[in-house]
């Protein structure tokens, strides 16, 4: 299963907790930024256009832990920057582990190879590694070669030593479908535990800000991807109800508070995308942030954000409530047979 039963079943039952305390606003999934320091400029990105001041900052292992203990997100991703130039961020990711959180730990890949031996393979556990594209139109979008060839062969390392991988592909304007199907194509065959997929995000920051897809082409592009998915036996890790809304089929609003976002300035208001100031506190987070304010229709830097950071959120919650959006979920998450065959 792309999604393993136990984190589903985990997830559902931290839900309905949840639900029976009568909480509006709760997060699903953190996104931990324990630097922001990257061994690659990406064109798209957002993260690294900070003072060096500022990329050699570190959030220590306590921040870390208290940060997930303060919000009680099942899911983490440790995101960046990249987060194995961080010296620490083994102990942070096994803490993570101890306190049985589902960790993406989420890489280029350059310096896996390198610190392998720093982790212990683990259910809780799965490696996350950035490919967007195959070889010559990856390693274009990260600005530097090879990039594409040390990826797959840190996929293939860290399968071989019992570690679940995945991949976390961004797809921009210029990338046809026919280059995505044969990308996932290709990551099916290497053997990847599952793939996620989501359209960029025109960070005001992005040193290219040319290439971001709108709303859409963004629906049209996914049609085009998707039609055969199941057939293909791709074995794809977003929710099923999250894929449907990037074709067009649901209008949902996005979940900034499902998708909390910790980083080296305290909790990020009010997402991972966008910046307008900082909370001490998760609490503070919730109380504090205007969250009607933002979203599509509400703010024109929302307009055309179709990320899987606050729309995720939306769509699990969206299929907990849903008894027919829940069994399509199911459904899903069972590969075709020759799928898991392969």
């Amino acid at each position: 299963m792309p999604v393993p039963a136990q984190q589903a079943a985990a997830i559902g039952w931290y839900i309905a907790r949840q639900k029976l305390r009568r909480r509006e606003e709760f997060a699903l999934m953190l996104f931990l930024e324990s630097l922001y320091q990257c061994n690659l400029e990406c064109v798209g990105c957002g993260k690294i256009q900070h003072p060096d001041h500022i990329l050699r900052r570190r959030m220590t292992v306590e921040q870390a832990l208290a940060a997930a203990d303060e919000c009680g997100a099942p899911v983490v991703n440790i995101a960046g920057g990249e987060p194995l130039i961080h010296k620490e961020i083994h102990e942070i990711a096994a803490g993570l582990v101890e306190r049985k959180r589902f960790v993406y730990f989420c890489s280029n890949a350059l310096l896996m190879e390198r610190r392998i031996g720093d982790f212990e393979p683990s259910k809780y556990l799965t490696f996350n590694v950035h490919v967007d594209a195959l070889r010559d139109r990856h390693d274009e979008l990260v600005a530097r070669s090879g990039t594409f060839d040390k990826a797959i062969a840190a996929i293939k390392q860290y399968k071989e030593a019992g570690f679940r991988v995945c991949t976390n592909t961004t797809i921009f304007l210029g990338t046809s479908a026919a280059d995505v199907r044969d990308l996932f194509d290709y990551l099916t065959a290497v053997g990847v535990d599952a793939m996620t997929v989501s359209p960029g995000y025109a960070y005001e920051k992005a040193p290219d800000q040319e290439h971001f897809l709108k709303r859409e082409q963004t629906r049209e592009l996914f049609r085009q991807i998707l039609t055969d998915s199941r057939q293909r036996g791709w074995p794809l890790g977003n929710s099923q109800t999250y894929l449907n809304f990037l074709q067009g089929q649901h209008d949902f609003q996005c979940t900034p508070w499902g998708g909390p976002t910790y980083t080296v300035f305290g909790w990020q208001k009010p997402c991972y995308l966008m910046s307008d100031g900082y909370a001490p506190t998760f609490q503070e987070l919730l109380d504090d942030t205007p969250w009607e304010q933002y979203g599509h229709g509400n703010d024109p830097r929302c307009g055309q954000c179709m990320v899987h950071s606050g729309y995720e959120p939306t769509a699990v919650l969206a299929s907990a409530k849903s008894l027919t959006l829940g069994l399509r979920e199911l459904r899903s998450s069972v590969l075709p047979a020759h799928a898991r065959a392969s």
